[in-house]
This record gives C-alpha cells, sequence and structure tokens, in this order.
C-alpha cells in the first residue's frame, strides 16, 4: 500500500479522477484535502462505492486551500499521520484545486490575491512540508492551464495571456489591468497556470531522486464549476453551451479529463521529472514558461511568504 494526497477532489475532473485512481490502484491510500466537510463527504462517497473495507482505502484533512494557516495545519497532520505510521508510504501528491475569480482583488484568509493564493501557495505550502515524506519512486502532479500560451488557439480569446510580474507583487490585489473586473481576474487566473509550470519546474531540481513532479494540462473542460464565481452568463455559457464543443478537439470532457489525471498520477503516462503533460502526452509548454530566474525567483518568494506566515502565527 501507498499513499497519495489529493486537493480538489469534490468536483469536476478531480471527482472523476479520485474515483479512478481508487479503481485502477487497488494499493492505494487516497488522503483527500478540502474545506469544511465537503473532503469528509467525499471521502465518506468513495469508500462506500469500495468493496470490503473502503474506508481503510480513503480519509480526510479539513482545510481551506485559501487559508494557508489551514493548508500548513493540514499538511502537518498529515506528515504526523506519515510519523506514526498511519497512513502507509507517501508516494503521490495531485494538486488539482483551482480558482478563478472575477476580479483581481480578492484577498484569502492572509491577505494575499486569492488566485495566487489557492492556485500557488498552497500548492507550495504542502510540497515545502511533505517534500521529505516522499518515497521513491513518486510522482506529484499539478493541474496547470493552456491558457499559460496566452494565443487564441489556447483560450478561444477568452482568457487574457498572463502578465508576469515579481511574485511579491503578484501575491497582492491589484496586481493587473482592470483588477476590479472579470478581465482582471482571468489575468490572475492564466498568471497563475503559468506560475505552476515555474514552480513544478523549480522542485523538479529540488526534490529527492526518484520523486518526479508535473504538470497536467486537461484543455477547457466546460461545467466543472472553475468558474463558479462568474457571473450568470459566464455560467450558463461553460454550462449549457461550452459543452457541445465536446465533440470538437477544442475542449474535454469532465470524465475523459478525469481518467487522463489519473493515469498521470498513477504514472501511466510516461512523463519525465518537469515536463507538461497535454491530456495524455508530454508536450512543450509555452516558450514564456521556461525560465530558470522566473522559476528560481517565485520559489524564493514563496519561501519567504511562507516564512513570514509562521512568524506571525506563532
Amino acid at each position: 500500500m501507498h499513499t497519495i494526497v489529493m486537493t480538489g477532489a469534490t468536483r469536476g475532473i478531480g471527482r472523476v479522477a479520485a474515483e479512478r485512481i481508487l479503481r485502477d490502484a487497488p494499493d492505494v491510500h487516497l488522503v483527500l484535502i478540502g474545506r469544511g466537510t465537503s473532503g469528509e463527504r467525499r471521502a465518506a462517497e468513495l469508500a462506500s462505492a469500495l468493496p470490503g473495507t473502503g474506508a481503510a482505502r480513503v480519509s480526510h484533512v479539513s482545510a481551506d486551500l485559501g487559508s494557508l494557516a489551514e493548508v500548513r495545519a493540514a499538511a502537518r497532520t498529515i506528515t504526523a499521520r506519515l510519523d506514526r505510521g498511519d497512513l502507509p508510504p507517501l508516494r503521490g501528491f495531485v494538486g488539482n484545486a483551482g480558482i478563478q475569480y472575477t476580479n483581481a482583488r480578492t484577498e484569502g484568509a492572509d491577505g494575499y490575491e486569492a488566485t495566487f493564493t489557492v492556485n500557488l501557495l498552497a500548492n507550495h505550502v504542502l510540497l515545502r512540508t511533505l517534500m521529505d515524506r516522499f518515497v521513491a519512486p513518486a510522482r506529484i502532479v499539478i493541474t496547470t492551464s493552456d491558457t499559460h500560451f496566452g494565443d487564441f488557439a489556447h483560450t478561444l480569446g477568452m482568457v487574457p495571456a498572463p502578465r508576469w510580474q515579481a511574485p511579491e507583487v503578484l501575491a497582492r490585489t491589484g496586481a493587473y489591468p482592470a483588477s476590479d473586473r472579470a478581465t482582471g481576474g482571468r489575468c490572475a487566473y492564466s498568471t497563475s497556470k503559468l506560475g505552476t509550470i515555474y514552480l513544478a519546474h523549480e522542485y523538479a531540481r529540488r526534490l529527492p531522486a526518484g520523486v518526479g513532479i508535473v504538470t497536467f494540462n486537461p484543455s477547457l473542460v466546460p461545467a466543472t464549476g472553475l468558474a463558479r464565481d462568474a457571473g450568470p452568463v459566464s455560467r450558463f455559457l461553460m454550462r449549457r453551451i461550452f459543452p457541445v464543443l465536446n465533440l470538437t478537439p477544442l475542449t474535454n470532457s469532465a470524465s475523459v479529463a478525469g481518467q487522463q489525471l489519473a493515469d498521470v498520477a498513477l504514472g501511466v503516462v510516461a512523463a519525465p521529472t518537469g515536463s507538461y503533460v497535454n491530456r495524455d502526452r508530454v508536450e512543450p509548454s509555452s516558450d514564456e514558461s521556461y525560465d530558470p530566474e522566473r522559476e528560481r525567483e517565485l520559489w524564493a518568494a514563496a519561501d519567504r511568504i511562507v516564512t513570514e506566515l509562521e512568524t506571525t502565527t506563532r
């Protein structure tokens, strides 16, 4: 038996991926991190669907990913369970949770811009805390987005291109043009997804031997709840109109993307550490996403933020 820790398993592609991971890998204990009672309910649903003692293969830890203090506490709970032997060895992490707001002025619980907090900093806090507990061979998967390319072919003109700046600037609200409007929120989203690739590249250099990290792009998946903070028109388009595009190569369905995420997490898809997996194959990410200076800068800034958080909450 071995453990996989997962965020974003309560809806969308993560909901499907959690089911497929447990179905396809009977030697996995899945630890879900979810807000409030959502993780507990999802763990119970998954356990009830498994044969025999399914509860022994699924558990949960409560944390709001918009609160770095809660994320850190969840990570420490998991490390304590691993150290006590309450969980089998840690061989996987799936950072699937993500959010997109209708502005770039929403603050998380710690005062940082909410998109940056959930999509980037929460993953960093979890991985930094769990980093020394991974047992090779292990795979880490972070869900990214092809919006990081910033061109019409990948965004259909719906999401502005990323606007990378110093991470300390991006971590604060109002970092983008039109930050008060949906355009600013979408720009924050595409920029955060570029950042996930930077962060993965830097982790690939720092993780222990035998512990690999990849980013996974599911493509545009309508009706997943990602745009749940959007206005009624956008939600209608995502739920009712865009699913028709699943008949074309422009979008992906939640069921297919969820299986693809499970396959990447379980190593069914061969992918060297640091690589970008587009649906079910390794491909180059955008030219802008290969920048060692930005990667080191983001890592250092995220570490400073985490250190400041620990200092202020002691």
